[in-house]
C-alpha cells in the first residue's frame, strides 16, 4: 500500500485517498445509524463514530490491497 497516486499531476498519498472513501462511507453509514435511531443506545456518540471510521477505514484498505493484488 505504499505508494503515491497521480491527480492531475500532484501526487497524494494513497492512504489518503482511502481515508477519503471512508470518510464518504461513514458519512452514509452516520446517516443510517442517525435515521433508524441507533444514537439512543450509544453512550459517547463522538467516540462511537470514530470508532465505526476507523473499522471502515481498515475494510477500505484491506478490500483495495486485495483488489490490487
Amino acid at each position: 500500500m505504499i505508494g503515491e497516486i497521480d491527480i492531475f499531476g500532484v501526487f497524494v498519498p494513497s492512504v489518503l485517498v482511502l481515508m477519503f472513501v471512508a470518510y464518504l462511507i461513514n458519512l452514509v453509514l452516520r446517516k443510517l445509524l442517525a435515521g433508524i435511531g441507533f444514537y439512543r443506545f450509544v453512550w459517547h456518540r463522538a467516540i462511537f463514530d470514530l470508532s465505526i471510521y476507523v473499522l471502515v477505514l481498515g475494510l477500505v484498505a484491506i478490500v483495495s490491497h486485495r483488489l490490487i493484488t
